[in-house]
């Protein structure tokens, strides 16, 4: 808590009254952020592909007491994004936060990566799709309405491939380096409108995968090596960056990227 101005105690990072759209939160990072932001007060419309995954993260957001509303749709599918952009307008109020989570993080670990002369433009398209397409087609269908109220808060959630590039995944680390030039750009265009955006720029994380493979527990270790921490992260270890970034408080930070990753590269 802190003391307000008039002296009166208030809580940090309270989201009463506000409404977040979190994309690909049926599990994982994306479910932990949903729970996150209904934990404090906000509306939260849970998307996923898989609405079984989106409806199971809702009913757990709303046993526990909060409000979530399970919405079904496909990120790259502009049309079908206000679509949804629309529905949750009408029956949850006026997207104020959006959380670009949904995205294609390329081969599993365990699989042999290949040269990238060896691949072909039709193995890039999915990563583009997704990770720059899907991030612009969310934030079109949300940030009209944020102008025109004067208030938003956009994250997206990219990758430290996409600030440093990583060998074997060319295609992933252009996408991901593409979302968030994009996001730069976008905070320069809505800074004015009192609409901010920023990304989160993430490195190993545990999946909801089951127990892994004794070859692919080895990859994890080699790499992990290189942290700083020497630990995969959890998706509760970016929850509260989401939630610091998208809070009344954070009205001066924007066009910013924050890398949680364990110390697998630093940045000043």
């Amino acid at each position: 808590m802190q003391s307000g101005k008039d002296g009166t105690a208030r809580i940090l990072f309270d989201l009463a009254g506000r409404t977040a759209l979190v994309t690909g939160a049926g599990q994982g990072v994306g479910a932990q952020i949903a729970r996150t932001l209904a934990a404090h007060g906000a509306c939260v419309a849970v998307n996923d592909y898989v609405l079984a995954r989106a409806e199971h993260v809702a009913a757990e957001i709303r046993d526990a007491g909060g409000t979530a509303l399970p919405v079904q749709a496909d990120v790259t599918d502009f049309a079908g994004v206000q679509v949804m952009a629309e529905r949750i307008a009408v029956e949850l109020g006026p997207i104020d936060i959006l959380v670009n989570n949904a995205g294609n993080a390329g081969p599993d670990a365990s699989m042999p990566r290949r040269n990238f002369w060896e691949t072909l433009p039709e193995e890039w398209a999915r990563y583009f799709d997704v990770n720059v397409f899907g991030v612009m087609n969310c934030a079109r269908a949300v940030t009209s309405a944020m102008v025109e109220r004067g208030y938003g808060r956009i994250v997206t959630i990219v990758s430290d491939a996409g600030r440093q590039g990583e060998q074997g995944h060319e295609a992933y680390s252009a996408a991901k380096a593409g979302a968030a030039g994009f996001s730069r750009a976008l905070a320069r265009a809505l800074g004015r409108h009192g609409v901010t955006a920023n990304t989160i720029s993430l490195s190993n994380i545990a999946g909801p995968q089951g127990e892994p493979s004794a070859q692919y527990a080895a990859l994890v270790e080699k790499m992990l090596s290189r942290y700083i921490v020497r630990r995969q992260g959890l998706p509760g270890d970016v929850a509260p960056v989401v939630l610091l970034l998208v809070s009344e408080e954070c009205s001066w930070i924007t066009g910013q990227n924050y890398p949680v990753n364990g110390g697998f590269t630093l940045a000043l």
